[in-house]
């Protein structure tokens, strides 16, 4: 069962109480999650589990500065909690001084946001169960073999400091990912869906446009490595993308280790160095897409701008780095979202504008290669395809990309933005809005014989 609110206040107070250093911060956490997995045309594994932990904070005063420790507790007793800031205690004696310390907040307003829904804990396992059943019907129907996650999450929990500060917030997901095979094994489709709702996911739409890629990417053509236009999908997006809004970080950038950075220890807030067709923000009460009321380190979360018709508006001030610079901390990004600064296009219309070009699914396997240009390595997957005078001409084979983040958003290099939706990056599951993108150009490096 997931902590309500008067119980989490109960044991961050008591946490609080066993604590004897100079200063802390506790929080609780709770959470009730369920799975259910197919493969090969069949069920696979169905779990759940339910769990609760305690973490306590703490810094104590010598004579050298304040010295921090902390512990981690899935016990909630009495005994377990004061054991946990016993604990913390003796780590903070022998750590170093924590030379980023801040006094934790006192008192705060937080705006709740609306990201919980009783439908994610609540998960009926013969729904489940039926609605997979009909996704399996599908892909036999179709010749293609499906396998998927199916996925349900709901926590809440609670924190408080020694300066008396407390919040408590419930959250929740649902998602599906499916990948479909043709049984020759030459193509394979993906797709991938969540929501805070599970009666707002349309499980349907996730398995016909998984075997609809699938059925699409038959007989691919290998195309040789180099720089093309391309149509990213939102699914290949929010792969690259969807953790964005975090990088807008001003301390690295002042300390010219962010490309953000400017010569002479300036930065690029204030300078057109995005297409003036993006805007990119962190919004906690978007209606699709709730983030938490409360953004890092413990300040009330509000609407931020980062970029705004392609200039960067502002960057992020942690409560240490404000300090340090004699500035007011930012509350940081809880979500991102890009959207067109004007008109959209559908992925439709985005085709018929291209002479030449790919029409990417997805990618996958990305690592960065350099944090200063975000430049980033990965392969296609799961839906490749060669466009020639505004129409698809063939599936193709899947190629290794290299590029950077910076120059693929650059002035210039946007041509179309579709209107956003909630979409996960596939490898970290990080939900956000999003939307397709259609790029002047993607630079791919060389061609990859997996599907």
């Amino acid at each position: 069962m997931l902590l309500t609110e008067q119980e989490a206040k109960a044991l961050t107070e008591k946490l609080l109480s066993f604590v004897r250093a100079d200063d802390a911060n506790v929080s609780v956490n709770s959470e009730t999650y369920s799975h259910l997995r197919f493969a090969a045309n069949a069920f696979s594994t169905s779990g759940r589990r339910d769990n609760r932990t305690a973490t306590v904070t703490v810094w104590l005063k010598d004579k050298d500065g304040f010295k921090r420790g902390a512990a981690t507790t899935n016990e909630t007793d009495d005994a377990s909690l004061r054991r946990a800031a016993e604990e913390a205690e003796q780590l903070a004696r022998v750590s170093p001084v924590d030379r980023e310390y801040v006094k934790t907040l006192g008192p705060q307003t937080y705006k709740p946001t609306g990201g919980y829904a009783e439908s994610a804990t609540s998960v009926s396992l013969p729904d489940r169960a039926r609605r997979v059943s009909q996704i399996i019907e599908a892909c036999e129907k179709a010749g293609v073999v499906g396998a998927g996650f199916h996925q349900a999450r709901g926590q809440a929990g609670a924190f408080a400091t020694r300066g008396g500060n407390f919040a408590y917030e419930r959250t929740s997901n649902v998602a599906l990912s499916m990948t479909t095979r043709t049984r020759d094994g030459s193509a394979s489709g993906y797709f991938l869906r969540s929501h805070f709702d599970a009666a707002k996911l349309d499980t349907d739409r996730i398995a016909r446009e998984s075997i609809r890629r699938a059925l699409e990417g038959r007989n691919p053509a290998a195309v040789e490595p180099g720089t093309y236009p391309v149509i990213l999908e939102p699914q290949a997006v929010a792969d690259l993308l969807s953790s964005f809004a975090f990088g807008f970080d001003a301390r690295s950038a002042e300390e010219g280790r962010s490309p953000l950075s400017a010569p002479g220890g300036k930065t690029r807030r204030g300078e057109k160095f995005f297409d003036e067709r993006l805007n990119v923000y962190s919004d906690p009460w978007n209606r699709d897409l709730p983030g938490s009321m409360a953004a890092p380190g413990g300040l009330p979360a509000q609407r931020v701008y980062l970029v705004r018709n392609g200039v960067v508006e502002n960057l992020v001030y942690t409560r240490f780095w404000a300090q340090r610079q004699a500035t007011d901390p930012t509350p940081g990004p809880v979500n991102t979202v890009i959207e067109a600064t004007g008109p959209t296009a559908t992925v439709e219309e985005m085709l018929k504008n291209t002479e030449r070009g790919l029409l990417i699914s997805r990618f996958w396997y990305i690592r960065s290669v350099d944090p200063r240009t975000q430049s980033l390595t990965g392969l296609t997957r799961d839906g490749v395809w060669y466009i020639e005078g505004g129409k698809i001409k063939h599936a193709a084979k899947n190629l290794r990309f290299n590029q950077s983040i910076i120059r693929m958003l650059a002035p210039g290099n946007v041509e179309q933005v579709s209107r956003p939706e909630r979409i996960s990056s596939s490898e970290g599951q990080n939900a956000a809005m999003l939307p397709a993108l259609k790029l002047k150009a993607f630079t791919f490096t060389s061609q990859s014989e997996a599907v």
